[in-house]
């Protein structure tokens, strides 16, 4: 269902009528499990209808609140989307902006006015700052191409929540080996690549859909298929900041996998991070409390979850990659993959720090230091060791992946998990969808599938 949300009176300015209209879309879409794609231009609530036009847009509000989870909800924007119409944005699943768009709460008059500080509209809330910085675009799209935009990602996305995503028959053989993605991957733990082309090599022929591309680059998500099945993608960025997860990394792979859950996506984590990245500036901004975000959505996702070990997994990192530990289905490891609670060289400081600091010639001391991580290596880095634990299910040559992945998706596409039943989780700082009710008291469609 499209909604159009743009000129007329006032540029757009939702009055009594239009904001009706807009909740009306909503609640019928809801009602028939239907995506929602609604178009915005909008300077705000009408000033000349006053609180009405307020309350209308809280109405609004809440049918989109009540519709997320249910159907998906796109916006996009060419345009204006100004105070109210702006938290609409907050509200979709996905949001699409096009180059001249902007979008904010409060306007530059008003942010002169208490902050002294002047700024026109796209410096505000321009676009590229969506795409980048604040996280809230996934994509910029010029405006002729919005709506292709917009079906390619409900492409990937059921009608609703009691459907399952979409098949599309590929000819890209399930079988097939992932050479491409053996390649990539350097040996050395420091040299970097792009995941990217590990990601497209294992998946379907160009299904790779990468969204956010701009905004937390640490961390790759987007749609893709594999076997024909729409999937969820989340994997570690080693071209950009080594692959650490920071604060804006762990918030937008969380909200990514609370909305393939809510869909009913499987989710494929591609391993490679060396932990969490260090910093005050990080830990005085609450990465404790953000960094749990991305905890909370894997352990709260019902959908199949599939992982790969690519090279390195250390640390609280490993753990927050939708490990084993953490409820993760089917996990497999490249032999090369390193899997830890820190990398060789810091293990060694701390184990063997003093001995190390007692011997006085530099190359012998290096030469030692040297010994010992190699013994550490061997003993503790190897993903034999996982296994032998049952953290991963089995080590698999890079060329299998593909193959491998498809076979373990068949098998898990039928699976289905009762959740405990409570009003809801109190998670760091976002709500997830509330647990399943019984069939006369679920809003939206007249029934839901048992998860």
């Amino acid at each position: 269902m499209v909604v159009r949300i743009a000129g007329g009176r006032h540029h757009g300015a939702i009055d009594v009528a239009a904001g009706e209209v807009l909740e009306r879309a909503v609640l019928l879409a809801t009602e028939l499990g239907l995506p929602l794609l609604a178009l915005i231009d909008s300077s705000g609530a009408d000033v000349t209808d006053g609180v009405a036009a307020l309350a209308a847009w809280g109405r609004c509000a809440r049918a989109l609140a009540n519709g997320s989870g249910v159907i998906p909800i796109v916006v996009g924007v060419n345009g204006a989307a100004v105070s109210g119409p702006a938290l609409m944005l907050g509200l979709a699943d996905h949001v699409l902006l096009t180059p001249d768009a902007f979008a904010y709460l409060s306007g530059p008059d008003q942010v002169a006015a208490f902050t002294g500080e002047s700024v026109d509209h796209r410096g505000l809330g321009g676009a590229t700052i969506h795409h980048q910085s604040t996280g809230l675009a996934a994509e910029i799209i010029e405006p002729c191409d919005i709506e292709d935009a917009a079906a390619t990602i409900l492409s990937y996305l059921p009608s609703n929540r009691l459907d399952d995503p979409p098949f599309e028959a590929t000819d890209d053989p399930p079988d097939r080996p992932s050479d491409l993605a053996a390649r990539t991957v350097p040996a050395a733990a420091h040299h970097a690549y792009d995941v990217r082309t590990v990601i497209e090599d294992v998946t379907d022929q160009d299904s790779f859909l990468e969204l956010y591309a701009d905004h937390a680059p640490n961390l790759v998500v987007g749609y893709a298929r594999l076997g024909g099945r729409s999937i969820g993608v989340l994997a570690n960025q080693p071209a950009h900041r080594a692959g650490t997860l920071d604060i804006d990394a762990s918030r937008k792979g969380a909200r990514f996998v609370q909305m393939c859950d809510a869909f009913n996506l499987g989710l494929v984590t591609f391993v490679d991070t060396p932990g969490y990245e260090p910093g005050r500036d990080l830990e005085w901004r609450g990465i404790i409390r953000y960094g749990a975000q991305l905890v909370h959505a894997y352990c709260a996702a019902t959908v199949p979850r599939l992982g790969v070990v690519l090279r390195k997994a250390y640390g609280g990192a490993y753990i927050v990659m939708d490990s084993r530990g953490i409820g993760n289905d089917f996990c497999v490891a490249w032999p090369g993959a390193q899997i830890a609670v820190m990398g060789a060289p810091g293990a060694v400081q701390i184990l063997h720090g003093r001995e190390l600091a007692a011997i006085e010639d530099p190359n012998a001391r290096a030469s030692r230091a040297g010994q010992l991580e190699a013994d550490y290596e061997t003993a503790f880095l190897s993903p034999r060791a996982a296994v032998e634990r049952g953290y991963v299910d089995a080590v698999i040559e890079p060329s299998e992946t593909r193959a491998t992945l498809i076979g373990a998706l068949d098998i898990l596409a039928t699976k289905r998990e009762c959740t405990s039943v409570r009003r809801h989780s109190n998670p760091p700082l976002w709500l997830p969808r509330p647990p399943p009710l019984p069939d006369h008291q679920s809003p939206g469609l007249v029934t839901r599938r048992a998860r």
